[in-house]
């Protein structure tokens, strides 16, 4: 008797211990449990650097490229990356950074003086997560409503759709009400989302593939729920 109870709990010992390992390496990404079908996509900036862009490509179906962030910066690489990954197969969207120090209009006009409208191109996309001391003191979202509808507003007067908006469990959390019925882009690189729909799912910030030579060595991945005629209904169709 006394050695099956000494057998049992040395299993459970063994399974307890088994688990937290697993977990362990699940949050370093030694052990990675997202691996999506379907249309694969990847969103860039400065941080990858250079990029060959025909070299890139092939592994993907779409990017998504850092335009500009808050009223003012523009990515340092965004012209070239801009231009050159329309010479490829791929489906290009851009992105903002949004600033939680400058008004909505503002930044909308910034983003659509950088980027223009393309026939073709995937809607644009803010980048709602948190900077700096907004890490651990966010704004409510009483303080973030006007300036992020306002963005919304004027981005989908100007190219006719709504934007893509991209989150961190964080912020759909704290601004999710804010969003709207914008598409939704969530940032888990972890779990695949559950409880919310969604459009675009950034699956892993650990990505490597060929074809950049930045002081960052990975690239987020990004896969789209939905159908190639789901995902072609997204482009937008007419230019101003």
């Amino acid at each position: 008797m006394g050695g099956s109870r000494i057998r049992k709990s040395t299993a459970v010992i063994i399974l307890i211990i088994a688990c937290v390992c697993f977990l362990v390496l699940v949050y370093f990404k030694v052990i990675k449990l997202n691996h999506p079908g379907g249309i694969k996509g990847a969103d860039i900036s400065a941080y990858q650097g250079d990029i060959e862009w025909d070299v890139l490509s092939k592994k993907l179906d779409f990017v998504y490229i850092k335009a500009t962030e808050g009223s003012s910066f523009t990515d340092e690489k965004f012209e070239y990356n801009w231009k050159n990954s329309r010479t490829t197969d791929l489906t290009v969207g851009a992105y903002h950074f949004f600033s939680y120090d400058s008004s909505g209009e503002a930044q909308a006009q910034h983003f659509i003086k950088t980027v223009g409208i393309t026939e073709g191109m995937l809607p644009p996309a803010i980048d709602v997560e948190f900077y700096g001391d907004y890490i651990k003191n966010p704004k409510s979202a009483d303080e973030v409503k006007n300036d992020l509808k306002d963005m919304i507003s004027a981005l989908e007067t100007y190219y006719g759709t709504k934007p893509v908006i991209y989150c961190t469990s964080k912020a759909y959390r704290l601004y999710g009400d804010i969003f709207g019925d914008c598409p939704l882009w969530i940032r888990n690189v972890y779990f695949m989302p559950i409880g919310r729909d969604w459009t675009f799912w950034q699956y892993s910030d650990t990505g490597e593939l060929s074809g950049y030579s930045g002081e960052e060595k990975y690239i987020d991945l990004d896969v789209f729920e939905g159908s190639s005629s789901d995902f072609d209904k997204l482009k937008i169709k007419t230019v101003q």
